[in-house]
């Protein structure tokens, strides 16, 4: 059943036909889901087109049962070599993009670096309370990536977010309490002042420097 399904996918990953819409039948849903499970699987590689099309090819060949071209036994190790060269090589690219990025916020007017590297810009001066670590706090946000894309945002909700300071990561801990209510802030927040080498999600990868846009609209005491 697995081999059929794997057929499948990989028909539509070589079809200009399928690959023209998005699924609209729960199984065709359930298919993409597979394909979206496979590339996460492969995700560290970080293949480009030309080497996609290797991997998609060993693919063809295990789900269709043709001899494979490689002894798979003899290139088990080369696989998680390969893996360690690749995350390595993304760890350095990714440590020199947000080396050069946190520069740049640093040297931006009114900004200022905590003693943790928290970068805090304020936006708009608020009138109200400033929280303590142990409250609550009402806010409104945008999370951005290094490069602009967005992986976050109570605005696109329509629901203002609710937590204590002491139950987020330290860069907002931090961030917040410089802030009064009614105010508004930009936070840059180098990795260890967010999710570090853990990443969260899809979107935020292992030392991921992360821009937050905040608006503090009330404190809970």
């Amino acid at each position: 059943m697995f081999r059929l399904i794997l057929i499948f996918v990989i028909a539509l990953l070589a079809s200009p036909t399928f690959a023209a819409g998005p699924p609209k039948t729960e199984e065709q849903k359930t298919l993409y889901a597979i394909g979206l499970l496979v590339s996460r699987s492969i995700a560290v590689f970080n293949l480009s087109p030309e080497e996609l099309e290797f991997v998609k090819q060993g693919l063809t060949d295990a789900a269709t049962g043709k001899k494979p071209d490689v002894d798979l036994s003899s290139y088990n190790d080369k696989v998680q070599e390969l893996a360690r060269a690749r995350r390595t090589a993304q760890g350095e690219k990714l440590a020199a993009m947000n080396k050069e990025f946190i520069a740049k916020a640093v040297a931006e007017k009114g900004a200022v670096k905590t003693d943790s590297g928290l970068i805090y810009l304020s936006l708009r001066e608020g009138t109200g309370t400033s929280p303590t670590v142990t409250d609550t706090v009402k806010v409104n946000y945008r999370g951005t990536l290094p490069d602009g894309k967005e992986f976050d945002s109570s605005y696109k909700r329509g629901t203002p977010t609710e937590f204590r300071l002491d139950g987020v990561i330290k860069c907002w801990t931090d961030g917040l309490q410089k802030m009064k209510s009614g105010g508004k802030a930009k936070l840059v927040c180098p990795p260890n002042t967010a999710y570090g080498d853990a990443g969260a999600g899809d979107l935020i990868l292992p030392d991921a420097t992360l821009v937050f846009d905040v608006e503090l609209l009330e404190v809970k005491k």
